[in-house]
């Protein structure tokens, strides 16, 4: 059975999230955007054995800590899709201007992909590519445990920001209604920032996806 916990990071307070499968006790970290002390502070307490670290999209503050941790535990990196490769290449650079710690690019082990999977332990997790708010940005879902992590693409009551490089509103409100409400009302989200909901509650509630937008 797939477990989670929540760990927010950086001034951004970005919901960096520490998931593992009970059986064999193997973990992954999703978005380490920085704060490894943590991170590292919540592995040791759940006693589990991290194995990858899993990528949403490629802003800073969801990838600050990644080169580091995957070097210094030497985990291979999965995610996100390979359209947002510019927003890695530049970290260096947005790490200095938003007054972050120096962060170093680095080269993803694996790209993902619409339709792929991605294990943790004995759990496995699908993924949908959702672009709009970065145009490389995945999500992952856990049909058995009704649980999906979808970074910047939706929010209590909000969306993602299009305003940045290569982002667009038009196409961000086309993958949450093709790719994430598919996935049922009941099912529960992480976001990238702010308290959880379910897609059922965005779907009556959200001024940007409510479906009264679309009727």
């Amino acid at each position: 059975m797939l477990k989670y916990r929540i760990i927010p990071v950086t001034p951004y307070q970005q919901n960096c999230t520490l998931l593992w499968c009970d059986e064999t006790m193997k973990s992954a970290i999703v978005d380490p955007g920085g704060d490894l002390h943590r991170i590292r502070q919540a592995v040791t307490e759940t006693g589990t054995e991290l194995e990858k670290i899993i990528l949403t999209h490629g802003h800073l503050d969801h990838v600050g800590g990644t080169e580091e941790l995957a070097k210094e535990l030497n985990l291979p990196i999965e995610g996100p899709h390979p359209d947002d490769m510019f927003w890695i290449e530049q970290l260096p650079q947005q790490a200095q201007m938003m007054q972050f710690p120096p962060v170093k690019a680095f080269e993803p082990n694996r790209f993902l992909y619409q339709g792929d999977s991605v294990s943790v332990g004995n759990v496995s997790l699908g993924v949908r590519h959702c672009p709009g708010h970065t145009p490389g940005h995945v999500i992952l879902f856990s049909e058995e445990k009704n649980l999906a992590l979808v970074g910047d693409v939706l929010f209590q009551g909000s969306i993602g920001r299009t305003d940045f490089p290569r982002g667009d509103f038009d196409t961000l409100v086309k993958s949450i209604t093709e790719q994430l409400w598919p996935l049922g009302d009941d099912m529960q989200f992480i976001p990238g920032h702010g308290p959880m909901s379910t897609f059922g509650v965005e779907r009556q509630t959200n001024p940007f996806v409510a479906d009264k937008n679309f009727g």
